[in-house]
């Protein structure tokens, strides 16, 4: 509930705000000024600088703590509960978000949008995939103590811990936007455009394909097989 009616406000005064200021900089300035930072090298005064550069230092922090750090720390930990603590999953996060070099990411439009759709190539099937699991081959229905059990006596343990289903619709949801992906990243050359349209709708396709394979071999498993019993939660 709290997401729920804190986010979607906040996030689209945000987005009004940047609209907004992005916009004034071309009356002011005679050009739109997207970053933030040169905006500020543009304004007069010590003080209304430095507040304006702690202000968007603490804008960074908060965003990335809250956006960015939790979900992959807390995913460090699931790996190995024992000996990773939250503090060591924040620290190796931080070392892995260094290691990835983002800022050659935006170096220039060309590299970030290329980022992005290899991003949703994956990002497409799993969305797919979790959503037809939970909305139509479980009917909205969790075993919620399963959730927190390891091993053979929860319900999705699945073939030892690895829903093979999630897996193979993964792969077959990533498999038509992989020819346009390595097109642009200069591996191969001279692609039907068919590829190269499926990769410029790389999460929607993803997101069709995964799902689809994902319900049909959900549908088509049986008894103890090595996929799981269609609506076993």
């Amino acid at each position: 509930v709290g997401q729920a009616l804190g986010l979607p406000p906040f996030m689209a005064l945000f987005a009004f705000l940047g609209l907004a200021v992005t916009s004034s900089t071309i009356v002011m300035f005679g050009a739109p000024i997207v970053d933030p930072v040169q905006l500020l090298g543009k304004m007069q005064g010590v003080l209304p600088i430095c507040l304006s550069l702690f202000g968007l230092m603490w804008a960074t922090m908060t965003t990335n703590i809250a956006a960015n750090i939790v979900a992959p720390a807390n995913a460090f930990v699931n790996c190995n509960p024992t000996k990773i603590s939250f503090a060591t999953g924040t620290l190796l996060t931080a070392g892995l978000g260094a290691a990835i070099m983002p800022w050659r990411l935006l170096a220039d439009s060309s590299s970030f949008l290329g980022f992005l759709m290899a991003y949703a190539a994956l990002l497409g099937p799993v969305i797919g995939i979790v959503a037809t699991d939970y909305h139509v081959v479980r009917h909205r229905v969790l075993d919620i103590d399963s959730l927190y059990r390891s091993g053979p006596e929860s319900v999705y343990w699945y073939n030892g811990g690895w829903n093979l289903a999630a897996v193979v619709a993964l792969v077959l949801g990533i498999l038509p936007i992989l020819p346009g992906l390595l097109q642009q990243v200069g591996v191969c050359h001279g692609l039907a455009p068919i590829w190269v349209a499926l990769y410029e709708c790389s999460i929607f396709v993803g997101f069709i394909v995964g799902s689809c394979a994902y319900w049909l071999l959900m549908r088509s498993s049986t008894g103890n097989s090595v996929l799981p019993v269609l609506g076993t939660a």
